[in-house]
């Protein structure tokens, strides 16, 4: 089945009850059973609920996966990963990073005697440096947030097996429309279905993807036991959503195009981060591991002022100056004060994160009303 008949059908049967074809919204906290322990699989809650175990049928089976996980947030599913390491545990990540995920590493975890590796993982060299007797997980984004570096999916699974560790990946900013990780050796596939997925900003989700049954059974135990699963009402959103992300993602493909190639040639602009063009450093590997090249891309600015990039990010009618990333509508956002606002200034620097480094989200409006918007904004 390809990509557009799965993500209108996958997961998703007429409701034996009733016909509708719209997975029902199974608005419910327990389920009456025929007999004690007679559940048929749904007994309460906060385990299963029908309507999330059609979406996570449905994200499994874009993502190529055997199981799939939802929960509250991208960075509840992040925890659960998290919470499969033990004390003395190691793990290697990138060094160009979601703000959020490397508090939740740093502030959380580091605490519980777990040791983050923050390292560039374009280099497998370095990589495999830094692997030893306690490494026990290897995080990878790519592309990554904000710098749109692109991370070798299987040259790191080629390393993670060869040392019997897990391999997860961030997939939001790509989406299983554009790579599927798991077709290049990852063990974990992670989303902030808030994003691409859900594609509306209506809606924070998170989900994780495995082939492992082992795996499976573990992160299921932990969601279950912990309690990050998201309400009925998000997965019928999310569901809904995921029947046109691959509309949606080809026109977020062609605006994001077209504006990296725009900002390329505006002499207020310094550096474009956008791995389309074939002098990105990532190019070559995105293209082998990405069917195209997304709707994100950040930029900076000549002389490196903070304040230019307020007035310029203030100043835009058709981008607006939010958080998140992945819906219809175009976002712009400061990534310094914003979405990486946790990671200390001189370790930011170091990853390119610069005072004059804004992000774009770009959505699926008419691409000469968002070019406009961009030209009127850098005049």
């Amino acid at each position: 089945m390809k990509f557009a008949t799965k993500a209108i059908h996958a997961g998703q049967q007429p409701d034996p009850s009733t016909g509708a074809i719209m997975t029902p919204i199974f608005q419910t906290s327990t389920y009456v059973q025929a007999s004690p322990g007679n559940h048929k699989g749904y007994a309460y809650a906060r385990g299963k609920n029908p309507t999330r175990s059609a979406l996570e049928k449905c994200i499994a089976e874009l993502e190529n996966a055997k199981h799939g996980i939802c929960f509250s947030s991208g960075m509840g599913a992040i925890d659960a990963v998290a919470k499969l390491l033990r004390p003395g545990d190691e793990v290697i990540t990138g060094d160009d990073l979601y703000g959020g995920t490397y508090r939740m590493f740093t502030k959380i975890y580091e605490q519980f005697g777990i040791k983050f590796h923050f390292i560039n993982l374009l280099d497998q060299t370095t990589v495999k440096k830094h692997i030893n007797a306690n490494t026990r997980l290897i995080w990878i984004e790519t592309p990554t947030n904000p710098m749109m570096n692109i991370v070798d999916i299987e040259g790191c699974s080629k390393l993670a097996k060869a040392n019997k560790l897990l391999l997860a990946v961030d997939n939001t900013f790509a989406s299983p429309y554009l790579q599927n990780p798991m077709d290049h050796g990852a063990d974990i596939v992670m989303h902030s279905a808030t994003k691409y997925l859900g594609g509306h900003s209506d809606v924070v989700m998170g989900a994780l993807c495995v082939n492992d049954d082992k795996l499976y059974e573990q992160l299921f135990f932990i969601l279950n036991s912990c309690g990050a699963n998201p309400g009925p009402m998000d997965c019928f959103l999310v569901l809904r959503g995921i029947k046109t992300l691959h509309i949606r993602m080809e026109r977020h493909c062609f605006n994001g195009r077209k504006i990296a190639e725009f900002l390329r040639g505006h002499k207020k602009v310094d550096n474009v981060n956008w791995p389309g063009f074939t002098d990105h450093p990532g190019h070559q590997v995105a293209k082998k591991q990405m069917k195209d090249f997304g709707g994100m891309l950040s930029f900076s600015l000549k002389g490196n002022k903070s304040e230019d990039a307020f007035r310029i990010a203030s100043s835009m009618s058709v981008f607006s100056l939010a958080e998140s990333l992945g819906g219809v509508e175009s976002l712009i956002g400061h990534p310094a004060t914003m979405t990486h606002a946790s990671i200390p200034k001189a370790e930011r620097e170091k990853s390119g994160v610069s005072d004059s480094l804004l992000r774009l989200s770009v959505g699926i409006e008419d691409i000469s009303d968002l070019l406009k918007d961009i030209e009127s904004a850098l005049h």
